[in-house]
């Protein structure tokens, strides 16, 4: 499975978060880019795996009259700042993706610029749609051209253009090779030449495994252009807007008939899933009843598709368009006022487990679509995967509701997933004669685990072993589960262990991590960093011909408990190079085989076929001895003839 397949998307808007001029006067916010990589971080404790970032390039006004394609709006920073945020985003296991204007440009474009100047003997003329030099504009130009939406602000370029097409292509490849993103959002794929699309397509294959392209579509057959051979995925403005007028309309049979036409559409291609975004109002200004906000989540995450946040809506913030204007759509927040969002706040903790449903419940990706009950106000599916049921329960009416349906997979007993969110109330759930009943309170919703009947046995243990401990006991028993795991371990798998509710998990690492714990937040769940500190530290020369056997290395040191510390690279060609690497567990160790492999000056090929020297820090002498003696046992250990 490809990772956008099963990634959760957050998506910030630039330029508004960090309170950038609407008008680019080329002074950059200081320091724009701390507070991205803030925010992100702030995106791995929701669950989310991939932070969508537009647009992005060099624009006059608001970001989507590019100017240079090549340069990072300069109201943000540099190109410099941007590659190391998406390093720190790589290394926190987040993919990036940002905003591709190819249908148009800005007046300040350099070929538009020549056009104005020279004319009809432009050498850039055929790159422009519907040149007339014998017409004007609102700008005086003494000819008109094609545009987008009827904004002269906006040029339209000619993708049949060979010209165009390649230095769009081109615009790809400085991206990636330079900054290492992972995919394109196409701004206004809607009005994109298919044969352009499809050569993008076919070129991104050739320049990145697993580079996602994802289309701007409003409406239509989204077929078109989310297939094999053009884009991966579209926008699902069709959906969007049954989820919010579904609710206000007291009608889940709108949001039911969209489902079913999609999937007859699309088939299993999945779509971009949001409630809001940069160009439409915040939900709490869209519904009636902003409890309905609730059962909206739980659409996103639990429908087909690849759910999404809009940055600020994990906080129910208000946005309207105000005198035709998008900006309040995209204000500057920050993070410090939301300091408590994840005890306080009952959208923000929803979304917090929602993310870590996502991650633990393979079924939510790739699970069965079986629909179970659908009425005006009542709405209950089930994804199967593995003899298990996750089932979405939701009731959009203003008074108590039961549900009633044919169990999908048998079961004797039902698991409320989120009955420890803030502002959760109970859900009575009775199971006889393979019926499931489900009392359900006004404008609320749910999802219910039905466990496999075998398989749910034996997770049971820790939990009964765990349970009535005190604070300070769970806390510690916390860090011994992260200690032990080279694995992320997600708040809700950390709650099944204790037998307590996730929030409490929540809060106790908030608090583990206030008195010092250095336990990282990843989309994945929590990571403990093992650094410094007692214990023995010792130097290992190591030698290895090959990417497997420096992986064999790493795992080799923290799968006895050691941290490998840094290294000091001697090699022929490349001469002396040092760098902490703070390897604790498997997790970093791939991960910092990953980034290594893929910068442009590889540090993986300067450790490979040389000798290095490792600082290697254990609990004791014993143990770095027994390091040394499997590493030499695995002709790792570099021995002098």
């Amino acid at each position: 499975m490809a990772w956008y397949d099963n990634a959760v998307f957050y998506h910030i808007y630039p330029l508004g978060l960090c309170g950038c001029s609407h008008e680019n006067d080329g002074q950059a916010v200081p320091g724009a880019f701390e507070k991205l990589d803030a925010w992100a971080a702030h995106a791995a404790e929701l669950g989310c795996t991939a932070i969508y970032i537009g647009p992005l390039f060099e624009s006059g006004s608001h970001g989507y009259d590019t100017i240079d394609y090549r340069l990072v709006d300069r109201r943000l920073g540099t190109n410099e700042e941007f590659r190391a945020f998406v390093d720190a985003c790589h290394a926190r296991g987040q993919k990036v993706i940002v905003d591709g204007v190819f249908n148009h440009v800005g007046r300040g474009f350099f070929a538009f610029q020549d056009l104005k100047a020279q004319r009809e003997n432009s050498r850039w003329r055929d790159w422009f749609c519907d040149l007339n030099f014998w017409g004007n504009n609102e700008y005086n130009d003494g000819f008109s051209y094609g545009n987008w939406g009827g904004y002269n602000l906006l040029v339209k370029l000619n993708q049949r253009n060979p010209e165009v097409q390649q230095y769009h292509f081109d615009t790809v490849r400085f991206w990636v090779e330079q900054f290492d993103i992972d995919g394109i959002r196409l701004d206004a794929a809607d009005v994109l030449d298919f044969d352009f699309m499809r050569g993008l397509r076919r070129f991104t294959e050739q320049l990145k495994p697993e580079f996602w392209l994802m289309g701007e579509v409003i409406h239509g057959d989204y077929s078109r252009w989310a297939n094999p051979d053009t884009l991966h995925s579209v926008t699902n403005y069709e959906l969007h807007k049954g989820l919010w007028s579904g609710h206000n309309d007291h009608n889940y049979f709108e949001i039911a008939h969209t489902v079913r036409r999609l999937q007859g559409m699309c088939g299993n291609t999945r779509l971009y899933l949001f409630s809001d975004n940069h160009d439409v109002e915040r939900l709490p200004n869209k519904l009636r009843n902003r409890a309905h906000i609730r059962n909206i989540a739980i659409l996103l995450y639990t429908l087909w598709g690849i759910p999404s946040i809009y940055y600020g809506s994990e906080f129910a913030i208000e946005g309207r368009k105000e005198y035709g204007s998008d900006w309040p759509l995209r204000p500057c927040l920050e993070l410090a006022d939301f300091s408590d969002a994840f005890e306080s706040n009952p959208v923000t903790s929803l979304y917090a487990a929602l993310g870590g449903l996502k991650a633990d419940y393979p079924a939510l990706t790739d699970g069965e679509f079986r629909e179970l009950q659908l009425t005006t106000t009542q709405y209950a599916f089930a994804r199967v995967k593995d003899g298990q049921a996750l089932v979405t329960v939701l009731n959009n009416a203003d008074n108590p509701a039961r549900l009633e349906f044919d169990l999908p997979v048998p079961a004797e007993g039902a698991e409320d997933l989120l009955a420890d969110c803030v502002g959760s109330q109970p859900v009575q759930v009775r199971i006889e004669w393979g019926r499931v009943q489900v009392e359900l309170p006004p404008n609320y919703g749910t999802i219910l685990r039905l466990p496999a009947q075998q398989a749910d046995r034996a997770p049971e243990t820790p939990e009964r072993e765990n349970a009535g401990l005190g604070t300070a006991q769970r806390r510690e028993v916390i860090l011994q589960i992260l200690t032990d795991s080279g694995d992320p371990v997600s708040a809700s798998a950390l709650a099944r262990r204790l037998g307590v509710s996730r929030q409490i998990v929540v809060g106790d690492v908030a608090l583990l991590r206030a008195g010092g714990a250095q336990i990282d937040a990843t989309p994945r769940g929590y990571l403990l960093h093992r650094t410094g500190g007692s214990g023995y530290v010792g130097i290992l020369a190591c030698v290895h011909q090959t990417a497997e056997q420096l992986q064999t290395e790493l795992y080799t040191v923290v799968d006895q408990g050691g941290t490998v510390v840094d290294v000091t690279v001697e090699n022929a060609l490349y001469g002396e190079l040092r760098g902490n690497l703070n390897v604790a567990s498997r997790y970093d160790a791939d991960e910092f085989l990953r980034l290594a492999a893929e910068a442009p000056d590889s540090l993986l090929s300067r450790m490979t076929g040389g000798v290095h020297l490792h600082r290697i820090q254990c609990s004791s002498e014993a143990a770095f001895r027994r390091i040394e003696a499997e590493l030499a046992a695995r002709g790792i250990l570099y021995q002098k003839n």
